[in-house]
């Protein structure tokens, strides 16, 4: 089969490609057709048609919305690393680095307070 490519011209591809791309499609369509016959007749065996379950197929699930973090003024600085006084904490959130490392080495928090 390969062999038979090499020979053939551009446009005898291009047309081949059309054909087989025009198989595949009768080939899904047939196939699609097949599968609801067959659950139409696996569904009518309990008596029901495919409406009725589809009808008691459970909606999309919608996407909650997240909600919009505040922007506001960012909270002023409360404590500064004596170090480096460019490294500063507001007191809120995570601890820094520093402010660990100072306060286990014994350093009283309330001597970083700016």
């Amino acid at each position: 089969m390969t062999n038979e490519l090499k020979t053939m011209s551009r446009k005898e591809l291009e047309k081949l490609l059309n054909d087989v791309k025009k198989a595949l499609q009768n080939a899904q369509a047939r196939d699609r057709r097949d599968a609801r016959k067959a659950a139409e007749k696996a569904a009518a065996e309990f008596g029901f048609s495919l409406g009725d379950l589809a009808e008691d197929a459970k909606p999309a699930r919608k996407t909650r919305k997240t909600k919009a973090k505040k922007t506001g003024p960012k909270s002023a600085p409360k404590y500064a690393n004596p170090a480096d006084a460019s490294q500063t904490w507001t007191g809120k959130g995570r601890q820094p680095n520093w402010f660990r490392q100072a306060v286990e080495k014994g350093k009283d928090p309330e001597k970083m307070r700016i």
